[in-house]
């Protein structure tokens, strides 16, 4: 999950001109990996262990790695045909399919960075229990209060219009990064080949009915740690060269890919399946404990506090900056492009964390906290990275803007092909229960919509849109009647 910057891929789509213009390979390959490499990483081992071996482990990322590297390719290659498309990823969905389903990527791109930030908010407070028992799992009533105050801290700041934070995102970015460079050196010089070999097929440990189903259970967790990878569109405007663009959307998506596999595979050679998915997260702090002890296990938790401290701050302004900036282009309500005198989208901000607060009640009631939020943020991602990648799939098809480009057509309709496919597959792979909790969200939001509508004395649905509308109030009643009567568990 991207945790770079306090102009994150979202913001800048959503109309701000870059400040800085020339960047060279090397640093547009960097800024591609900073928009990836977030707080998910660290809870790799412990996700992947409960769900499968070192051989799924691989097959997923494989799955997942294609996917949304063809989904990053998809967005370059919009950003370059469709460049009059300037309203973040999901001006791509309102173009190509009309404006409900627009709307619904921009809320669901919104309810995607709110309940990223609840997920970090819990790994946070779960960090502190790996310390202090009474903060559990980030799920106790103390953590609850704790995460709530650091909320609404996070909420006054932005309020008196804190916009940029270089210093406090040089800190962020090698909080991040030394920690997993430690780790997966330690780790290499102590793995050891027969806990990998036991492991290889899923050891002993929590059963799987099949390798399917396996690599079915690490989808979400894999598009968790991929959230972020639509800011690789963005940085065609800060190229030295536009050739440049391509190659460091495959370099830096290679090299995020090549740490998540390592920490991944690596920590299978260090302890038994079972034990790996018994890890408190962050989980790579379990492991690295397991080879030096407490101090591994501090060093790695500091370097995660301090991580998500400074992504709260990126991901807070992230998320209010979508509605903010879609209120502004007509896409969102009025009333959400409202700001106060310091200059701060206000409305946005206080919509967003009251969501925030709403879902970290939810906590209290959740066995796995982390792991809910982390599927549901992902579930809600996945919505507007499809219509992205269909769009694409559309625009390719059709022709337009590829006259006299036949090869670049054919091979532009195979890459988003496979990402619309690789797209709504992760969708699948999530199982019902998630895309159910997340109508919960875009059934009410659509009550938005209606307001924007009429805002615009415009239609309120064409026949299709009430289709889908009352596709997504029906689903929403399904949730309601499956948490009512126990058969969906949060």
């Amino acid at each position: 999950m991207s945790q770079t910057s306090l102009a994150p891929a979202g913001a800048r789509d959503a109309g701000e001109a870059p400040a800085r213009a020339g960047l060279s390979l090397a640093a547009l390959s960097g800024l591609v990996v900073g928009s990836m490499v977030g707080g998910g990483v660290y809870s790799l081992p412990e996700a992947f262990g409960e769900a499968t071996g070192v051989l799924g482990a691989l097959i997923a990322w494989a799955i997942a790695g294609t996917g949304m590297l063809m989904l990053a390719l998809v967005f370059q290659t919009l950003s370059r045909r469709r460049p009059d498309i300037d309203a973040g990823i999901y001006g791509y969905a309102q173009a190509g399919f009309g404006a409900y389903v627009g709307f619904i990527a921009a809320l669901s791109y919104w309810a995607s960075a709110f309940l990223g930030i609840v997920a970090l908010l819990v790994l946070a407070m779960s960090t502190l229990g790996t310390f202090l028992p009474a903060f559990g799992n980030g799920n106790t009533p103390l953590a609850l209060v704790v995460a709530s105050a650091l909320l609404w801290s996070y909420h006054l700041m932005l309020l008196r219009g804190v916009k940029e934070a270089a210093s406090l995102n040089t800190i962020v970015t090698v909080a991040k990064l030394v920690p997993l460079a430690v780790f997966l050196v330690i780790v290499l010089a102590s793995a050891r080949a027969d806990v990998f070999t036991a492991n290889l097929l899923g050891g002993e440990g929590p059963a799987a009915p099949s390798l399917v189903e396996q690599v079915q259970r690490t989808m979400l967790v894999v598009v968790f740690v991929f959230i972020g990878i639509e800011g690789a569109s963005v940085y065609s405007r800060l190229a030295r060269r536009r050739e440049d663009v391509g190659r460091a959307t495959v370099i830096g998506f290679l090299g995020v890919l090549t740490l998540f596999v390592l920490v991944t595979v690596l920590s299978y050679a260090i302890l038994p399946r079972a034990e790996l998915a018994a890890l408190h997260n962050p989980s790579v702090a379990g492991v690295l404990a397991a080879i030096v002890g407490p101090p591994g296990r501090l060093f790695v938790s500091i370097g995660v506090l301090v991580s998500i401290l400074g992504a709260l701050l990126a991901w807070s302004l992230l998320a209010a900056e979508v509605l903010f900036a879609a209120a502004r282009r007509g896409s969102m309500p009025h009333f959400l492009a409202a700001q106060n005198s310091d200059g701060a989208p206000s409305a946005a901000l206080w919509l967003t964390t009251l969501s925030i607060q709403l879902f970290l009640l939810m906590t209290l009631a959740s066995s796995s906290a982390f792991r809910f939020f982390v599927e549901l943020t992902s579930s809600t991602a996945l919505i507007p990275y499809f219509f992205v990648a269909a769009f694409g799939l559309k625009l390719a098809w059709s022709g337009a803007t590829y006259a006299g480009a036949a090869t670049e057509r054919r091979r532009d309709v195979a890459v988003s092909a496979l990402a619309t496919l690789c797209a709504a597959g992760m969708i699948y792979a999530g199982g019902i229960k998630v895309p159910l909790l997340s109508s919960l969200i875009l059934a009410p939001g659509t009550i938005l919509f209606i307001l924007l509508r009429r805002e615009q004395g415009a239609e309120i649905f064409t026949p299709v849109e009430w289709a889908l509308a009352g596709a997504v109030v029906l689903a929403a009643g399904m949730a309601v009647w499956a948490i009512a009567t126990g058969a969906i568990a949060v």
